[in-house]
């Protein structure tokens, strides 16, 4: 009896305190850490979404007193998530100044286009030798996503969709690692990317050159397949001095 007396107690006792939790409102501005991720690396991972998807716009200040508290931490992991992307070229630290999101270097993209056009032209020859029905299959599948979001204007779902098609791609020729070292160097690549979506027809034109990538690979013919890579990656290359004129406080000498 004494044992269940004591279980009534503690259950009296835990009861308040769990609806006193409940009554807590939640933070409109928390972003609790991913399950087994560091605070830190949580914290980088969040920004360096948020700057390349352009939520955070080239040249806007980065406050890390309000970062750690969106987070509820202190400011060492913000720092240290600061000092990750100041490396990868996505903020610039100045001291007594602060911290901003870095503008987009104009000269860096032609050679990282580069980089990347030999990396996925690599990708797409033996996507194209071995695709399977199931998997070409899946790359169309992928094409309709792609229409879906154009349709419904949604343009970080068409980019999201754009992605996996690339990295169904790397699946595909059955060295994805090839993906991995792509996207280590088309972050700012991709901060440019998001800037012409919004361009009249860039959408439809996308969409288009995917799809012959897709035809291409389908009739098991590689040459094609690079042909039609080549041209879809060089395409984004000559846009970049009309993005340069319609955003001109974006981007950096």
């Amino acid at each position: 009896m004494t044992s269940n007396a004591g279980d009534s107690n503690l259950v009296a006792v835990a009861a308040p305190a769990r609806r006193r939790r409940r009554r807590q409102p939640a933070s409109a501005t928390a972003r609790p850490a991913h399950r087994g991720a560091t605070v830190s690396g949580t914290i980088y991972r969040d920004l360096r979404d948020d700057i390349v998807s352009l939520r955070r716009k080239p040249g806007e200040p980065v406050i890390e007193k309000e970062v750690a508290e969106a987070y509820g931490v202190s400011r060492t992991p913000v720092r240290e998530a600061m000092l990750k992307l100041a490396d990868e070229g996505l903020v610039e630290v100045f001291p007594q100044s602060g911290t901003f999101v870095a503008r987009i270097p104009l000269s860096a993209l032609p050679e990282a286009i580069a980089i990347r056009r030999a990396l996925e032209e690599a990708t797409v020859r033996y996507a194209a030798e071995q695709a399977t029905g199931s998997q070409i299959a899946r790359l169309r599948a992928n094409l309709e996503l792609q229409r879906e979001m154009k349709e419904a204007g949604n343009l970080d779902g068409f980019h999201d969709a754009d992605e996996a098609f690339h990295a169904l791609l790397a699946e595909i020729s059955g060295y994805p690692g090839f993906w991995a070292v792509t996207q280590q160097v088309k972050r700012q690549i991709d901060r440019y990317r998001h800037l012409t979506l919004p361009a009249a027809g860039r959408m439809d034109k996308a969409l288009g050159e995917h799809s012959a990538i897709v035809e291409a690979v389908a009739a098991r013919d590689p040459d094609r397949a690079v042909g039609e890579l080549r041209r879809h990656l060089t395409d984004l290359q000559l846009g970049i001095a009309d993005v340069q004129k319609t955003y001109p406080q974006y981007f950096t000498a």
